[in-house]
Order: structure tokens, then sequence, then C-alpha cells
């Protein structure tokens, strides 16, 4: 292995030098240490040239190491735009650039930037669409050079999942700032969680320096991460990152393959703040970075990041980061200072000593490369002669490292999410933070403090504050705040007339780009960013947020407070769809008769978060169970456990006006001790839920709804009330009331047999009629309902009684057989009456027109949820329709989601099909186009294999048609 630019210990926190590794980038072999990056260990071997640009393909190097920038975007072969600075290197890995055309090395589209001057900012808006119809000409060319890397689309999905953290305070980033926060409050007794995003402790104290000699830093990170990592109250998450805040403290943490969903009382943000570029002409070329990133590159990987350095700076922590190149060997020919002098004269006269030129109220011009632009290989300093101006002639020095800082920026981007404002204070050149909502607390350089003391004060302050808080007490006290030297200079921005002087690496726009977009007549900064799309790339305006606010401010003559920066989105960093799929997080709820079902031989299924039973035994005789379930319910009686039934009761003056407001029915004049059906749509008209609606007084409903649709069903009602402000209660009941629903021929002669406080005869308790009273001495409310089509009584019991009614009931039955049955017979007898499930037979589309639900929406009543979008819905021809279907014993069953055809085109989709005992054939419910929605019309379905089947439109019911059966 080479190591020509490995320094040797201690320099490398992050690596292990006992264990080289292997890997090939474009196919060249190389070698690597366990710990480094990608970037790092191809900078170790001497490749620089990484990655090309998005726009231009110009070559592209580290310029943070830290992952706040798309110049390491590199191809993996299972993941492309993988971040080069970050991602860990594993033995064995294949590492390609990507966006080329060629080479990476000689890219043949690079010859894009010589034709920049014919690709302004915003050409794309204007250019492709005229004359009208050129498009077409131009959109193959664009597709075929848009996007970056490829996708494997043969990849197979990996697990990834999630998990709940509670915290009483959470710390984001563990900094000087954080570590000492964190320790603070975990004194005091709060428990803590500390996240810090990169895989070891200590933030800018692993790769900074804060004094002349060097030491402190590391000194204070021993001392820090020792009591932290040993403090019991203190919970670490390393290589994690907080990729959004919401609203009270709830926070995403992202670690490895899991996300956290954390919350806490207390959130404290120590993230920190971003290194800004200086921009002027050949800013973004391999051998440009941030000083920070030549000091992680030295600290944390012992990688040498260059032979001859020059140091441009606008703050004292360049002149720290020269001693840290010099004492690594690495020549450092000058450090070019923007201002007159530094604040700190012991680190000028330090500099002298070791012979180091120091240039002021100069910077760099223009970046020198070699052919081909592959690397830099000299600067051009000038005078600054005012803002943004620089002298007309200079000097040139040669150097293969040129670390730039114009000041820092906060890490703004949690805060702004969290309803924060940026300010910009001229004095300082740099953004502030106020308006946090409560419980959430600043401190560190995110807060604008950025010397060690002040970092330090600054948390101890926060930490307090959170102890209060939290009712906790410590007698520990915050050093007071000292005045400390400015960090950002005000106007590191250095035109260049030939351009190429970047704002935005990511989108290499230059500064022209954005100076014209306000011309053109786009003056806010978010319409400045939509037009450009500066901050639009990866790296989402980390480092280009700044000067844009600042040349946007200059061209409309406005402050750099009136114009801000973008709104700040989540997520903070790209994250992938598996990480929000994860794994579903589903409670796993019993009935409180599950002992029973179980003991009865059911084999169980889940319905929503429900355990229910499918059908009573053996899984291998599914068809043979549930048909015979279903022959007992027709001829004798059964009995169903429907207690994941969704309950909700309204109450109240104004619960008959609600329902009539949420439902397509009418419940005003509903009359005490009936039911009526409830069909629930949104406001697009599409059907939602639906269940039965009882009255049991004037102002008491019990209302139930869809197993899986009981919660939202119930937000919605939430929703809607808090606008209309209706004088009434209404409350989710499910888990409170159990029930269980007794059908067949002989229900009634079961139910007596328990029951004596209310008249069960036709006359006294007809069909759709609801009573309250007593079964099996518990207290029950009873509906007479009919959802299997047969003489049938749902009886609802507080759920601490269920498993009494149960077994009341079973023993009662004896006498006439009954026998317990499941959820796939109640869909195969629902199935015979032609009973739809929604989300079943519905999807987000179905209108109640589709389904033959018209009956069910009432056209007297003013409004109701959904109402506008129904009558727009059914005054335009209508495309499909919920049909029955039939097909001969024998025939190729059809399956959910088989296909219905007209002609070659798809017209509709099978949801539902069953083999039917009581009727002798195959049923079914499918969309079919409306054309072919007759009854006695053959409708062609492609089954398995591409067979085709010609079955038969029926009308509905299947069975029953009279419904003699269930109003007995």
């Amino acid at each position: 292995m080479s190591t020509a630019n490995r320094l040797p210990a201690p320099m490398g926190l992050l690596i292990d030098r006992s264990k080289p590794l292997t890997f090939s980038f474009d196919g060249k072999a190389y070698e690597g240490l366990q710990g480094d990056s990608i970037a790092s260990a191809l900078l170790a071997s001497g490749r620089h040239l990484l990655s090309r640009s998005f726009k231009y393909h110009r070559p592209r190097g580290p310029l943070s190491m830290a992952g706040q920038d798309a110049n390491t975007l590199v191809q993996l072969p299972r993941e492309p735009n993988v971040l080069a600075d970050t991602f860990a290197l594993e033995n064995g890995l294949r590492v390609s650039g990507q966006n080329y055309n060629g080479s990476l090395d000689n890219d043949k589209d690079a010859l894009l930037g010589k034709f920049s001057k014919f690709m302004p900012v915003g050409f794309y808006y204007r250019s492709f669409y005229k004359p009208k119809g050129m498009w077409k000409v131009w959109e193959p060319a664009i597709r075929k050079k848009a996007g970056l890397g490829v996708l494997d689309l043969g990849f197979k999905p990996e697990y990834y999942d999630k998990a709940y953290l509670f915290t009483d305070l959470a710390v984001i980033g563990a900094g000087p700032a954080g570590l000492q926060a964190a320790l603070t409050a975990a004194n005091a007794g709060a428990k803590v969680l500390l996240i810090e995003q990169q895989p070891i402790l200590g933030g800018s104290l692993t790769y900074a320096r804060f004094d002349l000699e060097g030491q402190r830093a590391g000194q204070l990170r021993t001392e820090l991460v020792a009591a932290v990592e040993g403090h019991a109250n203190i919970r670490i998450l390393h290589s994690a990152t907080c990729n959004a805040w919401f609203t009270d403290n709830y926070l995403p943490v992202i670690q490895g393959k899991r996300l956290y969903k954390v919350r806490a009382t207390q959130c404290l943000i120590t993230s920190g703040s971003f290194d800004q570029p200086v921009i002027f002409r050949n800013n973004d070329l391999p051998g440009i970075m941030l000083t920070s990133a030549a000091q992680r590159l030295m600290k944390l990987y012992a990688v040498k990041p260059g032979q001859r350095a020059v140091v441009l700076t606008g703050n004292d922590d360049g002149y720290l980061a020269a001693l840290d190149l010099h004492d690594q060997g690495v020549q450092v020919a000058a450090v070019v200072d923007m201002r007159n002098q530094p604040a700190d004269r012991s680190l000028l006269i330090e500099l002298e000593k070791r012979g180091i030129t120091c240039h002021a109220s100069t910077t760099v011009y223009e970046a020198l490369h070699e052919k081909g632009m592959r690397h830099i290989n000299g600067v051009e300093l000038r005078k600054i002669t005012g803002q943004g101006q620089v002298a007309s002639a200079g000097m040139t020095l040669d150097c293969d490292l040129l670390c730039m800082s114009g000041g820092y920026m906060p890490v703004y981007q949690l805060l702004c999410q969290a309803g924060g404002k940026l300010a910009y204070d001229e004095q300082s050149a740099g953004f502030n933070l106020s308006g946090l909502p409560a419980n959430l607390n600043i401190a560190g350089s995110v807060n604008g403090q950025h010397s060690l003391d002040n970092v330090l004060a600054d948390a101890t302050r926060a930490a307090l504050d959170i102890i209060a808080s939290l009712g906790l007490h410590t007698t520990q006290q915050a050093a007071p705040l000292k005045g400390e030297a400015q960090v950002n200079f005000p106007w590191p921005i250095f035109p260049h007339p030939k351009g190429k002087d970047f704002v935005d690496f990511d989108e290499d726009l230059q500064v022209r780009d954005i100076v014209n977009a306000t011309r053109i007549g786009y003056r806010d900064v978010q319409l400045v960013k939509r037009y450009s799309t500066v901050g639009m790339g990866p790296s989402q305006g980390r480092h280009s947020a700044l000067p844009t606010a600042r040349l946007v401010a200059a061209a409309t003559q406005r402050s750099i407070s009136e114009t801000g920066v973008t709104t700040a989105r989540p997520p903070f960093e790209a994250e992938k769809l598996a990480h929000v799929a994860g794994r579903g997080f589903d409670p796993y709820r019993q009935t409180p008769m599950h002992s029973r079902h179980v003991k009865a031989g059911a084999k169980m299924m889940p319905a929503g978060i429900w355990q229910r039973p499918a059908f009573y035994g053996q899984p291998a005789q599914r068809d043979a169970c549930m048909q015979a379930e279903a022959r007992h319910v027709r001829s004798k009686v059964g009995i169903i456990d429907v207690s994941t039934l969704g309950g909700l009761d309204i109450r109240g003056p104004d619960a008959a006006e609600l329902l009539n407001r949420m439902y397509t029915f009418a419940f005003i004049k509903q009359p005490v001790g009936r039911s009526r059906y409830a069909l629930m749509t949104n406001e697009q008209g599409a059907v939602i839920d639906d269940g039965v609606c009882a009255r049991f007084a004037e102002q008491h409903f019990y209302v139930t709804a869809t197993t899986s649709g009981v919660d939202r069903i119930y937000q919605q009602m939430l929703k809607w009330n808090a606008q209309w402000r209706l004088n009434v209660d209404i409350a989710n009941v499910t888990a409170a009331i159990s029930a269980v629903n007794v059908a067949g021929p002989d229900s009634r002669n079961v139910l007596e047999k328990v029951c004596h406080d209310i008249d069960l005869s036709a006359a006294g308790f007809p069909y759709l009629a609801v009573r309250q009273g007593t079964v099996a001495g518990i207290k029950a409310r009873l509906l007479r309902v009919g959802f299997v089509g047969e003489l049938g009584y749902e009886i609802h019991v507080p759920a601490r009684h269920a498993v009494q009614l149960w077994d009341a009931l079973i023993e009662a039955g004896k006498q006439y057989d009954i026998k317990p049955f499941g959820v796939e017979t109640q869909r195969l007898l629902r199935l015979e009456k032609g009973h739809v499930i929604i989300s079943q037979d519905t999807d987000g589309m179905t209108h109640p027109g589709e389904i033959d639900m018209g009956w069910a929406v009432s056209r007297s009543k003013p409004f109701f949820v959904g109402r506008r979008s129904i009558d727009i819905l059914e005054a335009q021809p209508q495309k499909r329709k919920l049909v029955g279907f039939t097909l001969p014993e024998g025939s190729p069953q059809p399956l959910e989601g088989h296909l219905v055809l007209s002609g070659p085109d798809i017209s509709g989709n099978v949801t539902s099909c069953e083999y039917s005992q009581t009727l002798g054939k195959i049923i079914g419910l499918a969309y079919a186009g409306f054309d072919q929605s007759q009854p006695g019309q053959q409708i062609p379905i492609r089954v398995e294999g591409g067979v085709m089947v010609q079955a038969t439109v029926v009308q509905l019911p299947f069975f029953d048609p009279e419904n003699q059966r269930q109003e007995l």
C-alpha cells in the first residue's frame, strides 16, 4: 500500500492501521484502511478527481469531507449518488465515477463548459418550447443526458426497521457544546439522548485547532467523552442523523438501517456551523477544499492533503489551520487573509517564526490548473480594493492545495423547520436565529458563539435552562460569555469577467447566474432559487445560501436580512424510501374472546391491527371449513366475534347534525330505536367508510365503522368539528365495547333463552331496529342487522363482559347446534348478498354511483362532506361500475385483482370472488366498463396463466333478492 500521503500517529482518529482494505475505483485497484471513507482512501493514494459536476461536467474533488456537498458523488454496484467523503470503505468494494461521457479523467462532455455563455441561467425555460413542437425534438436528447448514477433494477430489498425512543432531553450534535450540555443535564438527573452524525464524539474537537500549541482540543475531548460515555443517564447514538424537527420535539433519527422515532420533552440543538467557501474563478477544482476539510483529512484519516498549500481565510481559524498543515509536513506557501490583519496578533507572530508568508487585504482571484483542469497547480493573488473588487494585477504562487474559509453559516435547517427565524447581523456579517418554539433551545456555534470558552459557557447556560424546565435542580453555574473575534468576512465574493466563479457547486451556478436571475425580475430569493435551481442540489444550500443571499441583496439594493435565505424543509439529508417504509408498526391486538377462538380451533388472521378467526379447522382445509360454516349459518345458527368493528359514541344536542354533515344519508329525523346505513365520503366524493348508525336517544347515537378505518373516521370527525364547533362529544369506544353477531334461522330462539327484558318478536324487534337491555345478565345494546343475509342480532357489551357473553350464548345455543364461524365465512355470506366491503371492493376513486349506492345519498339536505364533488361526478358520463358476475362450477376461478377486459383494453378488475356452495356456482364482484354492466352481458376476465373466462353479469344480490330471510 502506498503510504506517501499517510501521516504518522497520533493522526488518524478514525482509521485502524492494522486492518488494510482493498477496493477498486473505475476499474483500478487501490488500498485503504479500516475506518477510511472512500474519498480519504483515494486521496491517500494520490487520487483527487472523484466526480464530474452536474451541468458542465467539470472535474471535482472533495470540498468539505463531511458530506456537505455533491463534489464526491460516486457509483456503487447497487447504489448511485453515494457521497464518497462520508461512505465508509469496505473490503472488496467496487466504486466508479458517474455523470461522464468517455472516462472520468477525460470526459467528452467537459466541452459543455466552453459553451456556458450560451446556457445562461434559466435558458431551458425559454429555449425548449419555441417554436411550438420543439420540445419533442429536445426531449430525447435531454432525457439521455439527464440523471447521474445508474439504478440496479435487480437489487433485492434489505431489512430496515423502526424503533421508538423517549427521553427527557435530546441533544443533537456531540461537539463541545453538545457534550457539555448533555453532561450538565445528566448530572442533574435528566435522561439524555445524545445524537451524533459522526462515528465518534467530539465534533470540531476531533479536527479543529483552538490554540497555538494545538493541544487543548484533544485534551478537552478526552475529558468530555470519557465523562459522557461513562454516564448512566446518557444514551449515545453514533453515526445517526436527526433528519427533521416536527411539532412537540418529534425527531426522526436515522442510524444505519433503523429509523428511530424520538419523542423528547426538551430538545437542544448543538449542530454547529458550516464552513463557507470563498468565491473566485475556478474555485471548484480538485485540490481546493475548505480548511476544515484539510484538517479532517489529517486528524481523522491521517491523510496529507497536499505538498504545498495556500490558505485563504477571512478569520483566525485559517491561521490555525495553516499551523496544522505545517505541523504535518505540508509546505505552506502563504496565508492569504482577506482582512487587514488577524484578530489575534500572536498567530501572525507564530507564522513568521515558521517562515510562512502572510498577505493581508488580499484574496485569490483565480485558481490556476494543469491541462484538463484535473488539479490546481497555482493561484493568482490580488489586493482587495473594495467590496468584491480587486486590483488590476497581482502575483501568482505555485501550490497543489488551496484551503479556504470565508466564515461560517449556522446549521439552521432543523431550527427553521421548527419556525425559527434567521436574521443577518451586519456587524458580525453572519446570521443568527430567533423565534424558536418552547422546549427547543440552541447552544454553541449554531447560536453564534465560536470561541471554545464561549461555546462551553453557552452550552452550560442552555442546559441549566432545560434543567429548570424539567423541574430538576443543580448548583452548577454558567461562566459569563466573553468578547470574541469576528469569524465571517463580510464579502468573500470576487467575480471574474471570465466567470467560472461558482456560488453553487452542485448546480454549476456562477455569480452572474444569480445576478441575472434578479435582473430578469426574480427579486425574491425564493424565486431566484426556483428559476436558477440554486440550493436545490444534494447540499441543499449548505455552501450556497449565504453567498446567494448576499448577491440577491446587493443586486436588489436591499439588506441581507430583508433578502433572507430559502426555506429549509425536511429531510435534512437525503433518506432512502426504505427508511420511511421500514418495518410496519401495527399494534397486535386480540379481542377478549381470543382464547375461546383458539380453543375452538380457529385459524387466526390479521384484520387491521386485530387478530380474528378466519375459519375454524385445519388450515389446509380452508375451503371445506368455510363452506361448512356457511351452510350452518344458512340452515341453523352461527356466532361470530365482531368486536373489532369500530365503535363511536356521539352524544350532545348537535349529535344528529354532526352525523348529517359527516355521512351521505339523512340523520336529523332518524327515529329513536332505529338504525340506518351510514356511508361516508371524503371531500373528493370518494367512498372512505361505512357502518351502521343506531339512535338510542334524541342526543345519543352509536355508530359502527370498519375495523381498519375507525381511527381515521374518528380523526375526521374531530377535524371537521374543530371547524364547525358543534355542541357534541365524540368518543372512540372501539376498545371499550365488544360485540358478537348471532345469525341464522334459529338465532332468535338462541337469544330468547338469555334475553328476557326485550321483545324479540318480528313485530317487537323488527329488522333495523335497535334496543337496550340485558343479555345473560349483562347490559347490552342490540342491533337487528343482516350483513350475512340472515335473521341476526349484533350484541354489544362492555369488553370486560365479552367472554361471559360468548360462553352464555354458546351454552344457550347447544340445543340448536350453534357453531362459531370466521371472517372468511362472513365474507362469503356477505358476497352472496352483494354487500360491499370498503377498501376491498372500493378504491381511492370510488364514488357512490359506481357501487350502486346512490340510494344512500340524501338529495334533500344542503351539505355533507363530499356533496359538491358527488354532484360533479354524477353529472359526468360514468366510466365504470361495480357489477356482480357468475361462472359455472368448475370454471377457473378469478382472484382479487385479475383484470376485466374490453377488447385489448383493461376496463376493470375483480375485487371479490368465491365459490358459493349455496348457489352452486362461482360468484364475484368486479369493476367493468359502464357499457359492460348490464345484467346478462358477458365480461372477459383474464385469470391465472393468461386464461380468459367469460363471466356473466347478474343483478345483485346473488342470494335472497327479496331479503325475506333477514326480515323474519
